[in-house]
């Protein structure tokens, strides 16, 4: 076997067993700082997702529904962060990502600039949302652990 083979058969298992004990929990404390930092820059008029969000939901005052939308993101984070209110940020982010799927439907001429494939940077930025979709899944998988296993997250 090969010097570097070796440092890799002694290094690897260390850097996956490390992944494996930390993994989910650090998922769930960068998922929560995603929705608390985008939520802030929605209540203070910072978001560059703001003209996005104006734009979808036309019929609701933008003054009044970017800041809330704001504030429900806040509410997602924060939960995210205690054990306990898992279930409840969950809820909030499954009802929350329909809607920012809107603009994908809504303003299809902002999103692409080659229906389906070819995507806008505000496509992008909806699209993304796919991501947060399946950190929330694996999170999600976890609130029915044992209480032995919760060290996990």
């Amino acid at each position: 076997m090969s010097y570097f083979r070796k440092i890799f058969e002694r290094i690897d298992p260390a850097i996956s067993g490390w992944m494996n004990r930390h993994g989910l929990f650090l998922l769930r404390i960068a998922l929560a700082i995603i929705f608390i930092w985008f939520g802030v820059l929605k209540t203070v008029g910072m978001s560059p997702a703001d003209e996005l969000v104006r734009r979808t939901v036309y019929w609701f005052p933008p003054d009044i529904f970017i800041p809330l939308l704001g504030y429900w993101e806040i509410t997602i984070g924060a939960c995210l962060l205690f054990r306990p209110l898992i279930r409840v940020a969950l809820f909030l982010l499954f009802l929350q990502m329909p809607g920012t799927m809107l603009p994908l439907v809504l303003l299809p001429e902002v999103c692409f600039t080659s229906i389906p494939f070819g995507l806008t940077i505000e496509g992008q930025y909806v699209i993304k949302n796919i991501v947060l979709i399946g950190a929330a899944i694996v999170i999600g998988g976890t609130v029915r652990m044992k209480q032995d296993q919760k060290h996990l997250l």
